[in-house]
């Protein structure tokens, strides 16, 4: 290698993100990392400032997932870094790749209490705030350390299972002098994914051939488009209904003749009939989380036998993290494979086996009835002129509103949960929401990030009263950068989904829901608080008015904010969740 200058390591830092493609830095200053964001000033990567580091963390996580590239997250000392903790573990949790850089006290003064330490019964180690959800975490001890460390970072962050990382940098490094070199630590390049056997993948192959009732399950590891269609190529090319995880919705199109929908809780009850009668299930990419699995009891959604081997479905299993392989539920086959390269190769042993197409006798009639009778459920419930609003009526008038390709970003609620089992989602648009935290406050920042990927889209980020209270920086944020997200807030003036929760099981609903200190139903005046910021604000008053603020913010090309009045009722649940036995007084073991 040849030297070419001295410099700072924050100035290294910089030429190093850049390097790997970087176009945005998440954050917020603080005294540890000024000397990182001066050295980030004249390059062409954006800082885009947060008024709170939890925002900045879900903004971050949001420019990933839009636009498929790692989210890098700045965060200060101590309460900084502990604010982000949060919306970092929401990104660990969806296997999105996130790459957060920390300034930490001096090197020379750990253990001492220094401003903002993170020392009180034990020695000074605020990295070990992330272990329990990053993939990794690093502690930079020597300034010579700092440019490997950051290559391993943005290589464990994105490699195999994608996750997120914590590079920890006391702030006197950054200022130290390094010698800069033109060809420093470049990220490893054409590395492969581990693939499918050919054995296994015939073996896969015959299970699916000789299946009386096969069914294919996926999750949100299946993004990709190759991905994509070669899931749709096999379960076409043999006749296989399909059903989607909370992560998967919008892998497929909800217009896919073999699409059943979401099991779970907030599943449907014939996609339940099919996950229950299967024969042969073959996962792909999902965890089978406790939502999608009706809290894995047999009852209600999948009837895999037990690990001594009694009867029930057969499970193929294949995920890129072999700690899912058979962690909820006994595998007859599992493989550690990217599901992409596993899909072609039993699609070619398939197609191989058995060259001509499989049909099985009424099986798209009976899906695209079942499919057409909760869309066409939810399109009648929204034609309501009730108001408030009802949930339904305000989804239908996005539906309208809305071109092909919007996204909806969501946080959780009615807007999480009624757009996975109802909303029926274009070819072209795209759901992004929280799963494995089912953060409260990710869908206004979210989408800001989103945005920011993706300028040419409408972004939509459709929330609670409650999430858009815990993030209103999002607004000022997107005014900030520019970005025409549209915040609807979806106001029943309550953390509505728990009240209805308290409600059915204890027959009332205390501390749920916002009042004054009157007891009157209280909230803030949203849309005002959008103005407030610069950004468009809009109250609606009439049912009518919800499509007219949706059109006249889909046009005008600006932040905005519409606030939703909407009565509070619960979304269908199908499924089963373990909580409500617990709140009748019944245990599982």
């Amino acid at each position: 290698m040849t030297a070419v200058t001295a410099v700072t390591a924050a100035e290294a830092l910089v030429a190093q993100l850049e390097s790997y493609g970087v176009e945005y830095v998440f954050g917020t200053c603080g005294h540890t990392n000024i000397a990182l964001l001066d050295a980030l000033g004249p390059s062409p990567i954006h800082f885009v400032i947060a008024r709170h580091e939890q925002a900045a963390a879900h903004a971050a996580d949001g420019y990933a997932r839009a636009s498929g590239k790692p989210g890098v997250l700045l965060t200060h000392v101590g309460p900084g870094m502990m604010n982000a903790v949060t919306g970092v573990a929401t990104a660990a949790l969806d296997s999105i790749p996130l790459i957060v850089i920390s300034g930490d006290i001096p090197s020379y003064y750990a253990g001492r209490h220094p401003h903002q330490e993170v020392n009180l019964h034990a020695d000074a180690d605020q990295s070990a705030i992330y272990r329990p959800f990053t993939k990794r975490t690093w502690h930079v001890h020597r300034v010579q350390d700092l440019a490997r460390t950051t290559e391993r970072a943005f290589w464990t962050a994105t490699s195999g299972r994608p996750g997120a990382v914590l590079v920890n940098v006391p702030m006197d490094l950054f200022n130290r002098q390094v010698e800069e070199y033109a060809d420093t630590y470049p990220l490893p390049r054409g590395a492969a994914l581990p693939g499918l056997d050919r054995d296994t993948a015939e073996r896969i192959a015959r299970a699916l051939l000789d299946a009386e009732r096969p069914l294919i399950y996926f999750g949100g590891g299946l993004r990709e488009p190759a991905a994509r269609q070669a899931l749709s190529d096999l379960a076409e090319h043999l006749d296989i209904p399909l059903a989607h995880s909370l992560m998967g919705k919008g892998i497929l199109p909800d217009s896919h003749p073999l699409l059943l929908g979401m099991p779970g809780f907030w599943g449907l009850e014939t996609t339940h009939a099919y996950t229950r009668g299967a024969d042969v299930v073959l996962a792909l990419a999902t965890r089978f989380a406790e939502t999608d699995a009706s809290s894995w009891d047999p009852a209600y959604t999948w009837t895999f036998g037990d690990r001594q081997g009694t009867s029930g479905s057969k499970l193929i299993q294949i995920d890129i993290d072999p700690a899912e392989i058979g962690r909820n539920y006994p595998v007859e086959i599992g493989a550690v494979a990217d599901a992409a390269d596993a899909l072609r190769a039993v699609g070619e042993a398939v197609r191989a086996a058995r060259p001509e197409p499989l049909t099985r006798d009424g099986l798209r009639d009976t899906v695209a009835a079942a499919r057409r009778a909760v869309f066409d459920t939810a399109r009648e419930d929204g034609r309501s002129d009730a108001f408030p609003l009802r949930p339904q009526r305000i989804l239908a008038d996005l539906r309208d509103a809305l071109p092909d390709d919007a996204v909806l970003v969501t946080d959780v609620g009615w807007n999480k949960n009624g757009v996975a089992q109802c909303y029926e989602l274009p070819a072209g648009g795209r759901f992004i929401t929280p799963g494995g935290a089912s953060t409260m406050g990710f869908g206004p920042a979210a989408a800001v990030g989103v945005q920011l990927a993706r300028p040419d889209r409408v972004v939509v980020a459709l929330i609670g009263d409650g999430g858009m209270s815990a993030q209103l920086p999002a607004v000022p944020m997107a005014v900030e950068q520019g970005l025409p997200v549209i915040f609807v807030v979806m106001n029943n003036r309550a953390h509505g989904t728990i009240a209805d929760l308290q409600a059915s099981s204890f027959g009332r609903s205390y501390g749920c829901e916002f009042t004054d200190a009157e007891g009157r139903p209280y909230s803030p005046d949203f849309a005002a608080y959008g103005r407030s910021c610069g950004a468009e604000g809009h109250t609606v008053t009439a049912p009518a008015d919800l499509s007219k603020a949706l059109a006249d913010a889909v046009a005008r090309r600006r932040p905005a904010v519409i606030d939703v009045p909407m009565v509070n009722e619960p979304v269908p649940t199908p499924g089963h969740w373990n909580i409500k036995d617990i709140y009748r007084g019944s245990f599982a073991d």
